[in-house]
């Protein structure tokens, strides 16, 4: 009850905030949005969030992309609101997944804190409040589409010839369309509510990430069978030319086929809204574009500036283009909350060898990549389209992460805040509508790469700790590397706390650890008492 006061509370702070300012149409939508909330009539647009994998800061013609056309998602930002400074809860894919649907930052627990194999148990134990949870309770049907890469089933993880749960159906999903982990890891099948899609019983799936299992041809054994090769890792069980993490045998009827995945994604995120009728829907669509393996459909095979990395990125655009035509047809789309943001930032080498060009920085003007605490690893681009009223053409420098779109959607729905769970998502409703007000709704936020033990990051303001510890596997680009087309950097964090001040110097070039050792001790002090409170929302 308290929790729903303070909630309530902080609806009608927003209001008279609006209402001390100008009277512009878009106050008049916060005022609208916000009034009926507090008059008890939700507000329930459709909600689709589309989470890409490994698309840097830098990936999108919106964000000055050369190497890669992206039309659809620059309908997006024209159409709507384009973040500048919105932050992948993690700079790697499983703990960033868990976090945006649970609003709570995964360093906080070790089922789902680090990159997941294949055949790990299930990372959010049913009863957990999540996004879904929260919106099917608010009267919406909840569908999730794409890679999941956050465990299935019981402490035996999945079974893969019988029922496999519990899964997203037991968090809150009403339907699911799976892969189920990852496009680089076995088992390479996808999975619909609980089953194995087209999986024959006369030749049942088995899966070992300790041992080979069967005598399928790996990549380590047979690279002459490879479309594709490996650089590292990755050559294990050989699928549709390409060498996986992981041993897998049997299931060949149910397998994939790695260049039709982007469609067969887009086809059922597209029927799942044709069938949600007259009922609002909740569709969380995680691409595999455009992590590894890279192999885009041969429609798009050399059509980018960028060789294979931006041909996948244009694919990714056409999987956006096919989710908005849809909201088109049906005439959805004034009704309907869109949401585009990535998992991490971006990243060149990830185990495959690409095609083409590679004199750009994926995550330009930024430092670092995916797998590092520099703001390459996880400022991510955020898009958010809600017609009349997410504003048109808008630009947000308010600091936001992946963790908040749970406070925003309880509070968009008039849903109580669980007090059992999301404690670490604020409330961004304000900066999708257009409005800061008079704070910011993120006083501050805490980086990582996987496991609960750090190294961490912290940004509060425009000023960022980086804790001492090795960190990271990819390759960082400085950004006057990437300009001269010099080989990138690999980034190491080194012995020693480093501080930047992210409003002189974005690109993380000048420490300034040892010029403000009163600074760094104020920020080392708070990232120790937000990991020491449970709900950081209660640390300001």
């Amino acid at each position: 009850m308290t929790s729903y006061l303070m909630t309530n509370c902080r609806r009608l702070l927003h209001i008279l905030a609006t209402l001390i300012m100008a009277n512009s149409g878009l106050n008049q939508v916060l005022c609208r949005v916000y009034a009926d909330n507090l008059a008890g009539k939700p507000c329930r647009p459709n909600i689709v969030i589309i989470l890409a994998d490994d698309i840097g800061y830098g990936d999108l013609s919106c964000y000055g992309a050369k190497h890669a056309r992206t039309p659809h998602l620059d309908r997006l930002a024209k159409e709507g609101l384009r973040y500048t400074d919105a932050h992948s809860p993690a700079s790697t894919c499983t703990p960033t997944r868990r976090a945006i649907l649970t609003g709570t930052y995964s360093w906080r627990q070790q089922p789902g804190s680090s990159i997941a194999p294949g055949n790990m148990p299930l990372a959010i134990p049913p009863g957990t409040p999540t996004i879904a949870s929260l919106l099917k309770q608010a009267g919406y049907t909840t569908g999730a589409v794409g890679k999941w890469h956050l465990g299935l089933g019981g402490e035996e993880g999945p079974q893969w010839n019988d029922e496999i749960k519990p899964g997203p159906l037991e968090i809150g999903f009403d339907y699911a369309f799976l892969m189920p982990a990852t496009g680089d890891r076995v088992p390479t099948v996808y999975l619909e509510d609980h089953r194995i899609v087209g999986l024959d019983p006369n030749d049942p799936i088995e899966v070992s990430y300790k041992q080979k299992v069967g005598s399928e041809p790996t990549g380590r054994e047979n690279p002459e069978l490879l479309k594709l090769k490996h650089t590292h890792g990755h050559d294990m069980t050989i699928v549709n030319g390409v060498g996986r993490i992981g041993w897998m045998t049997g299931g060949r009827a149910a397998r994939w086929t790695d260049e039709e995945m982007a469609d067969t994604f887009a086809k059922k995120s597209v029927a799942f809204i044709e069938r949600s009728g007259d009922k609002p829907f909740f569709l969380y669509l995680a691409t595999h574009g455009i992590h590894v393996p890279r192999v885009p459909h041969p429609r798009f095979v050399g059509k980018s500036a960028g060789g294979t990395r931006g041909d996948a990125i244009e694919e990714l655009d056409d999987t956006v283009g096919q989710v908005l035509a849809a909201l088109d047809r049906l005439k959805l789309a004034d009704d309907t909350l869109v949401l585009f943001t990535s998992d991490n930032g971006g990243v060149m080498d990830d185990g495959y060898e690409d095609v083409g060009r590679f004199d750009y920085h994926p995550n330009a003007p930024l430092r670092g990549t995916k797998g590092t605490l520099y703001e390459g690893g996880h400022r991510v681009p955020l898009l958010a389209r809600w017609p009349g009223h997410v504003p048109a053409g808008a630009v947000s420098d308010a600091l936001v992460a992946g963790l908040d779109f749970f406070a925003a959607f309880a509070s968009l729905t008039n849903q109580p805040m669980p007090g059992d769970g999301a404690g670490d998502s604020f409330d961004m409703l304000p900066t999708l509508l257009g409005q800061t007000m008079l704070a910011p709704v993120r006083p501050h936020f805490v980086a990582h790469i996987g496991g609960t033990q750090g190294p961490f990051a912290l940004r509060s303001g425009t000023w960022k700790l980086i804790e001492a510890g090795k960190g990271g596997y990819g390759k960082g680009a400085k950004p006057a590397a990437a300009k001269s087309g010099a080989s990138p950097e690999r980034d190491r964090f080194g012995t020693k706390p480093q501080l930047y001040n992210l409003a002189d110097d974005p690109a993380e070039e000048k420490d300034l650890a040892a010029a403000q050792p009163e600074r760094l001790a104020e920020l080392q002090s708070l990232l120790k008492k937000i990991r020491e409170t449970p709900r950081s929302v209660d640390v300001r």
